[in-house]
C-alpha cells in the first residue's frame, strides 16, 4: 500500500534510468506491439520507484510518460490509483502492518503497538535516521497467516508483539530474515500439525489401481 496521497515537492530535479533498469524497461517495452507501448507504464513505475529508493517523484513520472509516449497525467493517474507506488519518501524498511479484520481478530495490534515500541514512531511515520517507515493497511490476502506485515517485497506471518521486535530487530542489524510464517510451519499448513489424510496413499496401490481399471476397459 502507498504512503502517499499526492506527488511531494521535495525530490530530484531530474531522472533517467540507470543502465540496469534501462535494460530491463526495454525489454519490458518491447513485450507490447507498436503503439500500445503504454500498457507498459506499471512496470516501469516500480522500476522507477526501485532505482529511487522506493518511492516515486513527480520527475520520475515524467520520464516514465515520455519514454512511453503517453500523456503525463495518464502516468499520474496510475500512480496516484495505485497503493504499491510510494508519492513520499519512505524509510529503507517501509512496512506495512495489516489491520483488516482477520488479521486485527488475530492480534495486529500487538504487532502495531511492537513497531511504535521498538521504534519509537508512530504509524505514518518514518524513524529519524530513515531506516524505517511504518504504516497500517488493507487486507494484503495473507489472511490464513494472520496477523502479519509486508516489509518491501517479503511477507512476515503469524506474528505476535515478540517476533515482531525480534525481526524489527534483525533488519535494524542489516539482515534480511527469511520471508513467510515465523512460527516455523510450512506455509499455511495447520499450525499443530495435519489433522486429517495423515497417511499418504501408497504409490503401488495407485498404480494398482490404475492398471485394474485399464484392464477393465
Amino acid at each position: 500500500m502507498s504512503a502517499n496521497g499526492t506527488a511531494a515537492p521535495e525530490g530530484p530535479k531530474e531522472f533517467a534510468f540507470e543502465p540496469e533498469y534501462l535494460e530491463r524497461a526495454k525489454h519490458i517495452i518491447a513485450k507490447y506491439p507498436p503503439g500500445k507501448q503504454a500498457s507498459a507504464v506499471m512496470p516501469l513505475l516500480d522500476l522507477a520507484q526501485r532505482q529511487n529508493d522506493n518511492w516515486l517523484p513527480r520527475v520520475a513520472m515524467d520520464y516514465v510518460a515520455d519514454m512511453l509516449e503517453m500523456p503525463r497525467i495518464r502516468v499520474y493517474e496510475v500512480a496516484t490509483f495505485y497503493t504499491m507506488y510510494n508519492l513520499k519518501p519512505v524509510g529503507k524498511h517501509f512496512v506495512q502492518v495489516c489491520t483488516t479484520t482477520p488479521c486485527w481478530l488475530r492480534g495486529s495490534d500487538e504487532v502495531v503497538k511492537a513497531c511504535e515500541r521498538k521504534l519509537g514512531i508512530g504509524l505514518g511515520e518514518t524513524t529519524p535516521d530513515g531506516q524505517f517507515t511504518v504504516i497500517e493497511v488493507e487486507c494484503l490476502g495473507a489472511c490464513v497467516n494472520a496477523p502479519m506485515v509486508q516489509i518491501n517485497d517479503d511477507y512476515y506471518e503469524d506474528l505476535d508483539g515478540p517476533s515482531t521486535e525480534k525481526l524489527l530487530d534483525a533488519l535494524a542489524r542489516g539482515e534480511r530474515p527469511v520471508a513467510g510464517p515465523v512460527s516455523g510451519r510450512q506455509t499455511s499448513s495447520p499450525a499443530g500439525g495435519l489433522t486429517s489424510l495423515k497417511t499418504p496413499v501408497p504409490k503401488s496401490n495407485s498404480a494398482q489401481t490404475a492398471s485394474s481399471t485399464q484392464g477393465d476397459d
